[in-house]
């Protein structure tokens, strides 16, 4: 009885938590995580493959498709994924209505997670989640193309979710040795990853004796749009609030306690059994806090008799977001069809001209205002080869092309 009253939840009875899985790594993780851990959160796998999500024990499944794939997924066409996504934004939307949490999982760098998880991030902001997103990138090893199109999609998710926790392939190293076989390497960078879901999980929903509410992760998280860093330590023993300390400051989601030095906010939340000791809690927080500096910081502390002689320790820092804003590259005469995404275009501010421009009236000047006209995404023709007749690309309008201002 004691213990059902620790797992009592410290956020509102009516806050709903979601977790989807997107893509095929995404659908993956979702499958390893036990429904039985997640009892009050709904499963939601999304992806372009329908093997996939026909192999997915999830209870609900969306499958964003369209006559042209033919169930056979997007072929790793990140563009391609998020076309499909933009045109079902609104069930992608309905599917967030009443989360007062989202967690997405995906893996970056293949079509289906890089191109929907930014779409559906920015579709449960509208439905007034608070989004948090757990997403690995690839290996150095798998090529120039993977890796950029996995930093594109990092940073349309950086600033669509409220968070993002990532995963670089080549930090599993810093875990394990140089023999350890592929198949366990990508099994570990699992781990990692769903240790931070679970940790926020656990952080939200046990009760503690010095507790972190919902209200402190939203400040923390809410609008900063950074990529976050997060860390899920245990160690148990006579010596576990040490090995704790020593465990975080070589977390490779930590940079080896680099990460620390460089956030402007922290959550740390420490959890044991009964044996939990203020030594320990003061041991701990005297490190982090010798590490972050002068970081705002938020400790939450509790006892879970389940735990046993476990100590754990759950940490989340808010990196401030510096990286340049990704801008793809426009075609002329384009502009977003939503607000705040591009999705491979970019907002027309003036009109070019390429074919002479018409004399200013005296006594005035001109200003060109931006009218507010819909141009429908041509999806997967988006990078065909434009009309051109004697030099004009006839695709571009023809008041874009002789440079007239329209006011």
């Amino acid at each position: 009885m004691e213990h059902e009253q620790n797992l009592l939840p410290p956020v509102a009875a009516s806050t709903t938590m979601k977790i989807f899985g997107v893509g095929d790594v995404g659908v993956k993780l979702l499958g390893e995580l036990g429904a039985a851990e997640f009892p009050a959160a709904s499963l939601i796998a999304v992806n372009t493959d329908a093997a996939s999500l026909r192999d997915c024990t999830a209870p609900v499944k969306f499958h964003i498709e369209n006559k042209l794939l033919r169930g056979l997924g997007s072929g790793g066409d990140a563009e391609r994924s998020r076309a499909l996504a933009e045109e079902q934004f609104t069930i992608l939307k309905s599917a967030c209505a009443d989360a007062g949490v989202v967690f997405i999982l995906a893996g970056l760098g293949g079509g289906a997670g890089s191109g929907i998880a930014p779409v559906l991030a920015r579709a449960a902001r509208e439905a007034g989640a608070l989004v948090l997103a757990f997403v690995t990138l690839p290996f150095e090893s798998e090529g120039n193309h993977r890796q950029a199109q996995a930093q594109q999609s990092l940073e349309l998710l950086k600033s669509a979710a409220d968070g993002v926790i990532c995963l670089a392939g080549d930090k599993i190293f810093g875990v394990i040795d140089e023999h350890t076989g592929v198949l366990e390497i990508f099994a570990a960078a699992d781990r990692l990853l769903l240790d931070g879901l679970r940790g926020v999980w656990q952080l939200l929903h046990r009760r503690g004796l010095i507790q972190v509410h919902f209200g402190d992760l939203c400040a923390l998280l809410r609008d900063r749009h950074a990529e976050n860093c997060f860390a899920f330590v245990e160690a148990s023993g006579a010596g576990r609030a040490r090995e704790v300390v020593e465990k975080i400051l070589s977390h490779p989601l930590l940079d080896k306690g680099r990460a620390l030095a460089e956030t402007g906010a922290v959550i740390v939340n420490i959890t044991a059994g009964k044996n939990l000791t203020m030594a320990e809690i003061k041991r701990v927080m005297d490190e982090v806090k010798r590490q972050c500096g002068r970081a705002q910081t938020i400790m939450g502390a509790a006892v879970d008799a389940a735990l046993g002689d476990r100590l754990c320790v759950t940490i989340i820092a808010a990196r401030p977001n510096t990286a340049p804003k990704v801008e793809e590259t426009p075609r002329p005469g384009t502009t977003s069809n939503r607000a705040g995404f591009t999705g491979g275009q970019t907002v027309m501010t003036s009109a070019p001209v390429l074919g002479g421009s018409r004399p200013r009236r005296p006594g005035g000047k001109q200003i060109q205002t931006q009218l507010p006209l819909t141009i429908v995404s041509r999806g997967r023709f988006d990078k065909s080869e434009p009309t051109l007749h004697q030099g004009e690309d006839l695709d571009v309008p023809t008041f874009l092309r002789r440079g007239v201002l329209m006011n």
